[in-house]
């Protein structure tokens, strides 16, 4: 974990994005799920004034804020959402980093709270740390149906940024369904994830594992990744962040809280060792297979080692990351093209996806 550091995302296309971070960190039991928002509640109600705005406002940072929380390891530091009332808190992987124990500060007040990993799952960037000691004041938040969010609708992202503790930026939702990779240095995790929420609210180091909510006082996603600007010297690209969305979280948290480790990722996998290579250029040409598991996915669908992947489904693939980014958009199960040359001769088969 590291909140020192800040990580960067680049903006590849307006659909399918590639990212590192630059939102950095500056055998159990089951256990309730979260508390979700009943259906009765629907999308917030947008206010009739500047007056009914600022007090929508106010009490969505009223009734969210206290579920907030800081996560501290060493010197380092990130943001944490209260997941239930035992005591499990959901965060981002890279804010954990290869950590076991935490202190978390609670924006209700009093002194840190010692606390200790349950699981991390990087694939994803998410994980679940379990507090020591659970108070009386702790106050578990409301996850909302991220499938519902809207381009355009009014969003707050809270944590910890730059270790200003209990901070809230505001902005809109900006776009939903991209596809973010992660890079590895800095302390990313070169997850690539699916569906995440593009939003213009801010997100700065220390924001990571924190809240973004609607007006309705529901979180909506984890804020993890920021896009940076090329030509800005890879600098942070103002009003462009991502968010893992609710679903995502409820899905991967949920495991962890209740099996201690995620059973089911949902994550499609070729069942493969493999990496890039390069033309007679010297730019990137497609993915040589490396080694194929046996009777996996590749395996009964006849491809071998030394086979060079160029396109599956209607993606073309010139990368390990365009190959992780393609995937991100299948489903364990689903059955899908897959074109590559063979001692340079071009074949095409059809492959029925494993789970990661």
């Amino acid at each position: 974990m590291d909140g020192s550091r800040a990580r960067v995302a680049l903006l590849v296309t307006a659909v399918v994005c590639t990212a590192a971070l630059t939102a950095g960190c500056s055998t159990t039991s089951p256990r309730p799920a979260p508390k979700e928002a009943s259906a009765a509640s629907g999308a917030p109600t947008v206010p009739g004034s500047a007056g009914d705005l600022q007090a929508a406002y106010e009490k969505v940072v009223k009734d969210v804020l206290p579920s907030v929380v800081q996560i501290t390891a060493g010197d380092s530091l990130g943001s944490g959402v209260v997941y239930d009332d035992k005591g499990d808190i959901v965060t981002n992987a890279h804010v954990v980093g290869s950590a076991q124990a935490f202190k978390v500060t609670l924006a209700t007040g009093g002194g840190a709270v010692g606390a200790r990993l349950v699981s991390s799952y990087p694939e994803q960037d998410l994980a679940v740390v379990r507090l020591d000691d659970v108070p009386k004041t702790l106050k578990p938040a409301t996850f909302g149906d991220s499938t519902k969010v809207e381009v355009g609708q009014i969003v707050l992202a809270m944590g910890n940024p730059l270790g200003l503790s209990s901070s809230v930026t505001q902005g809109i939702v900006s776009a939903v369904g991209r596809t973010v990779s992660e890079g590895r240095s800095g302390g990313g995790t070169g997850a690539t994830i699916a569906n995440m929420v593009q939003t213009s609210a801010a997100i700065n180091p220390g924001n990571s594992g924190g809240a973004l909510v609607n007006l309705a006082g529901q979180v909506i996603g984890i804020p993890t990744l920021a896009a940076t600007d090329p030509e800005l010297g890879q600098g942070a690209a103002p009003g462009i962040g991502f968010a893992i969305p609710a679903a995502t979280v409820r899905t991967i948290a949920g495991q962890i809280v209740k099996n201690g480790r995620v059973t089911d990722s949902g994550r499609a996998a070729l069942g493969i060792t493999a990496r890039t290579i390069v033309g007679p250029d010297f730019t990137p040409a497609g993915v040589e297979v490396v080694a194929v598991n046996q009777n996996g996915p590749a395996d009964r669908a006849g491809l071998r080692a030394g086979d060079v992947i160029t396109r599956v489904g209607k993606s073309d693939i010139t990368t390990m990351q365009s190959l992780s980014e393609a995937l991100a958009g299948l489903k364990p199960g689903d059955r899908t093209d897959v074109s590559y040359n063979r001692n340079g001769d071009a074949r095409t088969t059809t492959v029925t996806l494993g789970e990661m």
